[in-house]
């Protein structure tokens, strides 16, 4: 979280708790730690992407296997009200609606969000199979 905080033109407004859940992909690695913060940011959608995957890489991030075993994994999941689909990001983030991990911590501090083509976000959850979600600790 403080890697974010230090990028040029942006702050953390919100952070949300830590969750663990079972792996998304191969099953034969670690438990996820998921969290979602939000940020205030001056950024380009690109360039915020090229910071988070700087960080990525710092942290020894190798893209070695689709959803595979992974020490650190930054998405931009939304960009304001925006929607883009570009080669190399899409906003809101493709898979945002569908991932309970994503949604939880995103509720944490954002209640009244709406995400752009999907819905309202307390709508989403309450149809929504949270399974083994667990709380960990807030930032």
């Amino acid at each position: 979280m403080l890697q974010l905080a230090e990028l040029p033109s942006t702050r953390v407004v919100s952070r949300s708790s830590l969750y663990v859940t079972e792996p998304v992909g191969p099953r034969n690695q670690p438990d996820f730690v998921n969290a979602v913060a939000g940020l205030k940011t001056a950024l380009p959608p690109l360039v915020l992407l090229d910071h988070m995957q700087r960080i990525e890489h710092q942290h020894r991030r190798l893209r070695s296997q689709r959803w595979g075993r992974r020490s650190l994994d930054l998405d931009v999941l939304l960009y304001g009200p925006r929607t883009m689909n570009l080669p190399r990001l899409q906003v809101p983030h493709p898979y945002l609606h569908r991932r309970a991990f994503v949604l939880i911590p995103l509720n944490e501090i954002a209640p009244h969000l709406s995400i752009p083509g999907s819905g309202r976000l307390s709508t989403l959850l309450a149809r929504m199979d949270r399974g083994d979600i667990s709380s960990v600790k807030k930032l």
